[in-house]
């Protein structure tokens, strides 16, 4: 899982062009939206890329996203639960 979690940070910081950042910025169960790392609709979108792309999963609903991308952990927890790839 630790593992994951790590790739996951790479994973965003890379897709999303976040230069200033590193890993170590990324607080595992920060919020991702507004007051914390303040991503935005735009990068929810290519979280939902990142998925489908890396780990197989698609979304099926924008609800079910905002759950989803809570934090690194609960993309990490979703992806071990849900991950074809």
């Amino acid at each position: 899982m630790e593992q994951l979690v790590l790739t996951l940070k790479e994973q965003i910081i890379e897709t999303l062009n976040l230069e200033e950042i590193t890993p170590d910025d990324i607080e595992n169960d920060a919020p991702l939206f507004g007051d914390g790392l303040g991503l935005d609709s735009i990068d929810a979108l290519e979280l939902i890329v990142i998925l489908d792309k890396y780990y197989g999963i698609k979304l099926g609903s924008p609800a079910e996203a905002k759950e989803i991308f809570t934090s690194i952990n609960t993309i990490a927890d979703y992806v071990v639960k849900n991950r074809t790839k």
